[in-house]
């Protein structure tokens, strides 16, 4: 969520979410030449070894190509595998652009494009990033563009690509998926990192903050492991072994340097920030299905232990309080005020105690994993989730009651209740509340969800992406490959 790339009056290094390069607000002046990276290195890619085809292994729910899904949990009957698939269409329209396009639009920027973006990193794309107008506008506006609509939004974060990634994946747009894998790969090589930079511009060298973001890093390679399963299975053992190569470099990195060794929580980031002796921890970067795949793919490591210690952790933070989540905690479930300051600088607007702009992914992170696996401890989360909106909104979907962001526990602060409409993510999420048993629920809100499309304005990347995520969800586009 952008909102948590909040910057302290502060240097800490170069703290996660933070500038602290020591640059000015153009950038560097010159090109860093980075070692080698430490990395397992990943092989270039020719047209040849990866060449996007239909997916066979994945067929449309009812199409004579292939059965039905056997052992997911049921959607609603208003779910319209078309709607979902029309979302994509018009969110990627907006929101994403390739490194060619936007040679075009930033004229004088292209000639750097090429000192990261070699040719194994070809062809590349990018999610862009909102307009930017407080602290990140010096880095990511450009005064020479030809389409004025662009000055602001020369920046990628990396949750747009991990989400972008997984959007292109359950889509079966392999060529959306590769341009955006060599988004990361590029910028990994070149600056010499194993996660991906939380914020980098448009295709450019020059660093913003190389520090990484846990969710985005989970979700890249979820779906490399999503792509690794479906090239093995449509016989494609070349690009299955890239895939997981590159999956691998992530999964290591993570368990290195996101996971917290005493308890097997997961940090918000690869920085100390995010450590030390009482860690606050973002409960929207729990994605269970990642840690089921990591152990599918890294037997290594205790990822199933990661699992069962977010889940429990999860479990405690939603008992202590009114049945939604805090968007930011510590170790002992309770509510707590991140040390980034992106939950707010004056105590009156603080949002941190509140269900708010990190945890709107909550419900689609549990949701998905119990669409796949139907965890018990999934379902319960979701049905607290469900009874609490149901009850303020009189079991109707469409009742304004799910504008408000609510208090973790009112005790700390209050409900915030100055949203008079219901924002399309947060419609979406609340949808997915009804997954693990309010059928009603589920197939009433799935039939509003499916009158939404993203709005695509220079200010909605996050509404956007998020009801594209949520929308391919509860419509039945998230179908595991072969093998998962």
């Amino acid at each position: 969520m952008i909102s948590k790339k909040i910057l302290l009056p502060v240097v800490i290094g170069a703290a996660f979410y933070l500038s602290a390069c020591g640059d000015d607000a153009s950038g560097p002046s010159n090109p860093i030449n980075p070692t080698p990276s430490s990395a397992t290195p990943i092989p270039g890619l020719s047209s040849s070894s990866i060449t996007p085809v239909p997916n066979s292994s994945t067929p449309t729910p009812g199409s004579s190509a292939g059965p039905v899904p056997v052992n997911y949990a049921t959607l609603a009957p208003a779910a319209n595998f078309s709607s979902a698939v029309s979302n994509y269409a018009l969110w990627k329209s907006y929101h994403f652009t390739t490194k060619e396009a936007d040679a075009l639009i930033y004229p004088s920027l292209a000639p750097e494009f090429a000192v990261a973006f070699l040719p194994q990193y070809e062809p590349a794309g990018r999610v862009i990033w909102s307009n930017q107008s407080g602290y990140y506008r010096a880095y990511c506006s450009e005064d020479d563009v030809t389409n004025p609509q662009m000055k602001f939004r020369k920046c990628t974060v990396s949750e747009g690509i991990g989400y972008g990634m997984l959007l292109a994946y359950f889509n079966n747009d392999d060529d959306t998926f590769i341009r955006l894998w060599n988004y990361t790969r590029a910028f990994r090589e070149y600056h010499n990192r194993k996660l991906m930079p939380w914020i980098t511009p448009s295709f450019d060298w020059s660093v913003v903050d190389n520090s990484s973001a846990t969710d985005a890093d989970e979700d890249i390679a979820t779906a490399l492991i999503l792509m690794y399963y479906k090239s093995a299975a449509m016989g494609n053992p070349a690009a299955a072994n890239l895939y997981l190569a590159d999956a691998l470099t992530f999964v290591n990195a993570i368990w290195n340097m996101e996971v917290n060794p005493a308890t097997k929580l997961i940090y918000s980031g690869d920085e100390d920030l995010w450590k030390g002796a009482n860690p606050v921890y973002n409960l929207s970067y729990f994605s269970p299905v990642a840690l089921r795949l990591f152990a599918l793919v890294d037997p290594s490591h205790d990822w199933l232990g990661v699992l069962d210690a977010m889940y429990a952790y999860m479990q405690l933070v939603q008992s202590m309080g009114t049945g939604v989540f805090p968007d930011w905690s510590d170790g002992t479930g309770n509510a707590a005020n991140p040390p980034n300051e992106s939950a707010g600088t004056d105590p009156k607007t603080y949002t941190w105690f509140t269900f708010n702009k990190e945890s709107v992914r909550i419900p689609w992170r549990i949701a998905w994993d119990y669409y796949w696996y139907q965890d018990p401890r999934a379902a319960g989360i979701l049905t607290t989730l469900n009874a609490f909106i149901s009850a303020k909104s009189n079991n109707n979907p469409d009742d304004e009651a799910l504008s408000v962001n609510y208090s973790w526990n009112l005790a700390v602060g209050a409900d915030y209740t100055r949203n008079t409409a219901v924002a399309s993510q947060w419609y979406a999420a609340w949808c997915a509340t009804g997954l693990a048993g309010n059928a009603a629920w589920l197939n009433a809100c799935t039939t509003g969800l499916n009158t939404r499309a993203p709005s695509n304005t220079g200010s909605s990347y996050f509404a956007d992406i998020l009801l594209t995520m949520y929308s391919a969800l509860l419509n039945g586009l998230f179908l595991r490959p072969a093998g998962v």
